[in-house]
């Protein structure tokens, strides 16, 4: 396993990176945050990746690369697209990057590395049996990680509950959307994770997502028989969780 790795989180509006002491989970460097490029194309997404590895000093040797990325990823290949160029749909990820940079490529779905990174560094950390890691935001983003396992591309935010994909109801957006109190919008939630116990009963929940830093308005709404808690790590779940699996942590 290698020590260090570098993280590199792939997002609509934002492709940041560091590098990562993966035994710790403590970053190396600064994080690096560029824009990034309109139209969310692989190959200009692919240089906008490398001005990122350059300002971090560029790669060492043997420095692997964990890359995570708002879609379906299966052995390498993104079959969906968030927010990004639907010529990613399709495509194999990981030979792109390969042919960029000279290291190991792992690409992962940007809600597993969060997840993974929970239970490795945060909210989860040291917790066993199944984990269950949401995060709420434009949609619902969801990892499965049993004792210390991921179980990838678990897509719970789709959901159908009362004849809708759930996300377009419980996600953040929808409260953005209708304006809803944090009351309704826990209305909401409460029909969503206690489908979400029923069906998998897992031993913890972990809220991630911008609006996890006001947990308190809303978490405490939840009648749950599984612990609900905010996520820990924030911004750097997704560098960080890229960066482990990457190292094979």
């Amino acid at each position: 396993m290698a020590h260090k790795a570098v993280g590199i989180d792939i997002g609509g509006t934002g492709i940041k990176g560091a590098i990562v002491d993966v035994s710790t989970g403590k970053l190396l460097s600064d994080r690096v945050k560029l824009p990034t490029p309109e139209g969310g194309e692989p190959q200009d997404i692919v240089d906008t990746v490398g001005k990122v590895i350059t300002k971090l000093g560029g790669l060492k040797k043997k420095e692997p690369i964990g890359v995570c990325f708002p879609a379906v990823v299966v052995k390498g290949t993104t079959l969906s697209a968030a927010n990004v160029s639907k010529n990613w749909i399709g495509l194999d990820a990981a030979k792109l990057f390969q042919r960029s940079f000279d290291a190991d490529i792992r690409f992962v779905n940007d809600a597993d590395a969060a997840g993974y990174a929970e239970t490795l560094f945060g909210a989860a950390e040291k917790r066993k049996g199944l984990v269950i890691m949401t995060t709420l935001g434009t949609g619902i983003g969801t990892a499965l990680i049993y004792n210390g396992v991921l179980i990838p591309n678990a897509e719970l935010g789709h959901l159908e509950l009362d004849g809708v994909d759930y996300e377009t109801k419980a996600a953040y957006s929808a409260k953005e959307r209708e304006n809803l109190s944090w009351t309704d919008w826990a209305a909401r939630l409460q029909k969503y994770y206690g489908a979400l116990e029923k069906y998998f009963h897992p031993d913890l929940f972990i809220v991630g997502g911008g609006v996890s830093k006001e947990y308190e308005d809303f978490l405490p709404l939840l009648k749950l028989s599984v612990p609900i808690v905010p996520a820990t790590l924030r911004n750097n779940a997704g560098i960080l969780g890229a960066a482990a699996l990457a190292a094979g942590r």
